[in-house]
């Protein structure tokens, strides 16, 4: 259920709050009619606010970015966040897109508008065979002609591209204030990254990108609905597990934090395995761990890079990425200074490396999960 405590509206100089600014964006665009409220929802994402709008036919929710994690100018944001919904639609795990609300001077980067999901935050370990489910009916789509794939980002090698990704993340590493001691253990993780990963591109599908258990709400028959669907692509669906089962995800929220032994994660593998099918023979477990490296280092190198980007001010302009801790509440921040901390900390870092160790023998084994 929504938060309804009043919140701040720190991203406008405006008298009018997000409230009153929503409210007239859903009149012009005839979505007002027959709406019993609106309420903001708690801030506890660094790319969205949240409003939950009641209606009787149907509750419906107002993502309205605060950046574009892709980089993108606002109404390009809309629209591949609009495609990202619409094409995960298909596998029956994800709410509808319903509206696109373009951007204008009350809404400057646009919102969209959903299919609220009423279900509770997920719970580790009870709910991981329903997170391997719901990621399985995406990467059981079958990938489209390469000119049917945009919006989307759909590189032609998809390893070749996420190890670029998590590189170019890696020039913030100097800046980011660590040690002597964690800078050298993330560093020969880099160097221990695969050049290339033969056949990646055959084994690209639709997938999340973004998987960490707090983008799951679990609904009361036990479907594990992803809800949060902006930085979708065509990719590798090891990176997919790695996000929703790696520690630096696992405690990001709190709402469904847990620690992982190597066995339940080996399990939320088989799992996936066993609901994907035959698929899933084209996924070995050398990828899947390689793809577990690449996420973790991709997390990491985030955390170093969001270490200088959130001390900047927010961009007037209103264009692409934007990690500015103005943008969001003070608590939120607080949050993710934390996190962050902890994820960067040297023995945070020795210990994911040595789940990567334990893994290598566990990621083909059988689900324990049949019928």
């Amino acid at each position: 259920m929504p938060d309804t405590t009043p919140l701040a509206d720190k991203e406008s100089h405006a008298p009018a709050t997000l409230i009153d600014r929503l409210t007239r964006a859903l009149g012009r665009a005839g979505w007002l009619d027959g709406v019993q409220g609106l309420e903001m929802m708690a801030d506890t994402g660094l790319a969205h606010r949240h409003v939950w709008i009641r209606h009787p036919a149907g509750d419906r929710v107002a993502r309205v970015p605060k950046q574009s994690q892709m980089g993108l100018s606002a109404r390009d944001n809309l629209t591949y966040q609009g495609a990202c919904f619409a094409r995960a639609a298909e596998g029956g795990h994800t709410p509808a897109l319903l509206a696109v609300l373009p951007p204008d001077d009350d809404l400057p980067r646009g919102a969209l508008l959903v299919e609220a999901i009423a279900g509770r935050p997920a719970r580790l370990p009870e709910d991981l065979p329903a997170i391997a489910r719901t990621l399985a009916s995406l990467h059981r789509r079958p990938c489209p002609p390469r000119s049917e794939r945009a919006p989307l980002h759909a590189p032609a090698d998809p390893w070749r591209a996420m190890r670029q990704e998590v590189l170019g993340q890696a020039a913030a590493l100097p800046g980011a204030g660590l040690g002597d001691t964690a800078r050298r253990l993330i560093e020969a993780e880099l160097q221990a990254l695969p050049e290339r990963l033969p056949g990646s591109g055959a084994m690209a599908r639709l997938i999340s990108f973004d998987a960490h258990p707090g983008n799951f709400l679990v609904e009361g028959a036990g479907r594990a609905v992803l809800v949060d669907l902006e930085k979708c692509r065509y990719g590798l669906p090891g990176f997919d597990l790695a996000h929703a089962s790696l520690y630096t995800s696992t405690t990001w929220d709190l709402a469904s934090r847990a620690v992982l032994d190597v066995d339940q994660v080996a399990d939320f593998h088989a799992e996936w395995r066993r609901a994907l099918g035959p698929a899933s023979a084209e996924h070995p477990g050398t990828v899947l761990l390689a793809c577990r490296r690449a996420m973790w280092l991709w997390s990491l190198t985030w955390c170093a890079k969001w270490r200088g980007a959130h001390r900047r001010s927010p961009d007037a302009g209103r264009r692409g990425e934007d990690w500015s801790s103005d943008l969001s509440e003070d608590a939120l921040i607080a949050h993710v200074r934390d996190r962050v901390n902890h994820y960067l900390d040297p023995a945070t870092l020795r210990r994911g490396r040595e789940e990567l160790d334990a893994l290598a023998a566990l990621l083909d084994r059988p689900s324990p999960h049949t019928g």
